[in-house]
């Protein structure tokens, strides 16, 4: 169906014509007046310009013709006004006709896309090991509301949850797991044989365990050093704490999917930062090779600096002076695989408003590099925090938040 916009216009483009006016003239507008109208069309002020006449002519002339010609069983009102504004009010009939053309439509009335997008949409963003809490709503809702709107207009919607499951809370994990349970065939050097098929853990017990060796890391620096140098080899693919971090998944990704199923929120990918890894050494030779990256104090950055920020803008750290990747490392990486895999026309980003400065480096970085074309939208939608009672946003990492099932 045509807006009311559009079919107020042709109304009007029919008067104009009628009286030996362009078209162009007849613009309709919502009224800066509304006390006094609800649409007003200004056109007859530029007109008076190029046929020599008074505005306010011809706008009577307009409105004598749209009231003998049909025009009135649209408007209730159509009058013009000195100078030369012509004032519109719709029918009730009119209205009542078209709203119940809208309810007879499939989608309402609402006409397609012409030209249909692919569009990324990253949103949820949960980390594994960790419960979601009712801070994760914001992400959840908004990305599903973005997706299923897009989807209703006719794009290709792709939502990916993008799990946070390659991280520093994998190496504490780990480290904490080997000294409550050092007997694990983990741990043991010498072990060849296969690992277990069940994991050493239940969902509560891993969620107990992350928060306390994150408390754990900040008291004792030998504990968080071990955990980093876990996490280097686990990304290096390590045997024993590849089948951990396997564990580690299932167990959480099946609590995650049960949340999310209540929320009626479903995802088209269950990709992780852990899925960018096999693009990421050959993602860091393309940004070398170009002579985008280059090291500094031992790791290595690309500047995102532009002519015309107002902000400080930092370098885009893109790996750590031990190896180590980082998120903009997987996040960049993960744009190359969704480049290839998807070729989008548009990217959106629902995260924790917070992140604004680290999305902007990676979109940077995207399109200087040209994984990213430079006219593709690459939006960053960020939301606010919720708190806890000491006005500070929620940690699950420090335990005592109410899980999101509750």
């Amino acid at each position: 169906m045509k807006k009311i916009l559009n079919l107020m216009e042709q109304e009007l483009q029919k008067a104009f014509a009628a009286c030996g006016y362009d078209e162009k003239f007849a613009k309709v507008v919502l009224s800066n007046r509304p006390d006094l109208c609800e649409y007003q069309c200004n056109g007859a002020m530029a007109a008076a310009k190029a046929y020599k006449r008074k505005p306010i002519d011809i706008a009577n002339e307009a409105i004598e013709k749209l009231t003998s010609e049909g025009g009135h069983t649209m408007f209730k009102e159509a009058v013009a006004v000195m100078p030369g504004f012509i004032n519109l009010k719709l029918s009730e009939a009119f209205l009542a006709d078209y709203v119940g053309g809208m309810a007879a439509e499939e989608k309402l009335g609402l006409e397609n896309v012409g030209k249909p997008e692919t569009i990324i949409v990253d949103y949820g963003g949960a980390n594994v090991a960790k419960p979601l809490h009712v801070g994760h709503l914001r992400a959840a809702i908004i990305g599903e509301s973005i997706k299923r709107m897009g989807r209703f207009l006719g794009h290709h919607m792709i939502g990916d949850v993008h799990l946070g499951d390659w991280g520093l809370q994998m190496g504490l994990i780990i480290e904490e797991l080997r000294d409550r349970k050092p007997e694990l065939v983990y741990f043991d050097e010498n072990y060849a044989g296969e690992f277990p098929e069940e994991p050493p853990f239940t969902i509560g017990e891993l969620e107990e365990i992350y928060p306390a060796a994150s408390a754990k890391s900040k008291e004792d620096e030998a504990f968080k050093e071990r955990a980093h140098e876990a996490t280097l080899r686990l990304q290096k693919g390590y045997a024993p704490f590849r089948a951990i971090w396997r564990h580690i998944m299932d167990v959480s990704v099946a609590d995650l999917k049960k949340n999310y199923a209540s929320l009626n929120v479903e995802f088209d990918l269950w990709k992780g930062e852990s899925d960018a890894e096999p693009y990421i050494n050959d993602m860091i030779q393309m940004l070398t090779d170009k002579g985008l990256a280059y090291e500094s104090q031992g790791a290595l950055v690309v500047d995102v600096v532009q002519d015309t920020d107002t902000k400080e803008i930092p370098p885009c750290l893109i790996r750590k002076s031990d190896g180590a990747s980082l998120y903009a490392t997987s996040d960049l990486a993960t744009i190359v695989e969704r480049e290839q895999d998807f070729h989008p026309d548009r990217y959106i980003y629902v995260v924790d408003k917070r992140q604004g400065m680290h999305f902007e480096q990676v979109f940077r970085v995207s399109k200087k590099a040209g994984i990213v074309k430079q006219d593709t939208p690459m939006i960053f939608l960020g939301f606010g925090t919720m708190n806890g009672k000491d006005g500070k946003p929620f940690k699950t990492r420090e335990g005592g938040v109410m899980r999101l099932e509750a």
